[in-house]
């Protein structure tokens, strides 16, 4: 007769402790690259048009602590996603604190995209500059998208501008003439932007004047160097003459007490 196989023992599987879920491994690090490896602009005409719109702007907010202004930084606005990303020419946020220096600008980290953004336009870049930017700044909610084109390869005239109305759309901010040059006045900035030449430059219309580029800061700067310069040799050339003044009465002294002591040898 075979032998009957033995019963499982269900008791021993019950008090088997159940298998453990597979762990969860934490999601690695996203890199958000500091560089896409593009030229900053497309020719030196149009990377000295953003440098030198840039620079006053920088100046301009050096004390101001919840200004932040930025030029040619990978902006990544979906976190996590590093193919979500944007570089605009010139950008300034206001809110976020100027300290310290970014690498890269995370506009979930921030608070906020920016409120002032300028793209130095060309024919190569205008498709993206009028389609997929505009859409985006439209949709962070940038408040004003301006476009400069230097060398007026499609713009006509070469600064066009966009304000976000109350709806959150973009409206055509109107151009004026003011002195003979097209004006755009910028309601962030509380600034009017002027092309002049293949520059754009910023007009203070409190102040009434336009704020000086790096080049006239340049000279600003040596003409304050040649001033202090020469206070300097002043001072130095009249160091020497208090110097001279003062060794002749110390001798007129000397003499003068000479005189006295020969007087009063004579008068004994």
């Amino acid at each position: 007769m075979p032998t009957a196989e033995p019963l499982p023992d269900r008791r021993a599987a019950l008090r088997a402790p159940p298998a453990k879920p597979p762990r969860r491994q934490s999601p690695a690090p996203v890199d958000y690259p500091e560089s896409d490896g593009k030229p900053m602009a497309e020719t030196p005409i149009h990377w000295h048009a953003t440098v030198d719109f840039a620079r006053p702007l920088m100046d301009r907010y050096a004390v101001r602590p919840d200004a932040y202004v930025g030029s040619d930084m990978l902006w990544y606005w979906e976190k996590g996603n590093k193919a979500k990303r944007v570089s605009p020419d010139v950008f300034v946020a206001f809110g976020p604190d100027r300290e310290p220096e970014r690498r890269v600008w995370k506009v979930w980290e921030e608070g906020v995209a920016a409120d002032f953004v300028l793209e130095v336009t060309s024919r190569s870049t205008r498709r993206r500059d009028e389609g997929f930017k505009a859409e985006l700044y439209e949709e962070l909610g940038v408040t004003e998208y301006w476009q400069f084109d230097p060398t007026e390869d499609y713009l006509s005239p070469s600064l066009k501008g966009r304000r976000l109305n109350a709806e959150g759309a973009y409206e055509p901010i109107p151009l004026e003439r003011r002195g003979g040059q097209l004006s755009g006045f910028s309601e962030v900035l509380g600034l009017e932007l002027r092309p002049e030449g293949h520059a754009l430059r910023l007009f203070d219309p409190v102040l009434g004047e336009f704020l000086p580029s790096p080049r006239e800061q340049a000279r600003i700067i040596g003409r304050q160097t040649q001033t202090i310069g020469g206070q300097a040799q002043t001072i130095e050339e009249q160091s020497q003459i208090i110097e001279e003044q003062a060794q002749t009465i110390g001798a007129a002294e000397a003499r003068i007490a000479e005189l006295e002591r020969r007087l009063a040898e004579a008068g004994d």
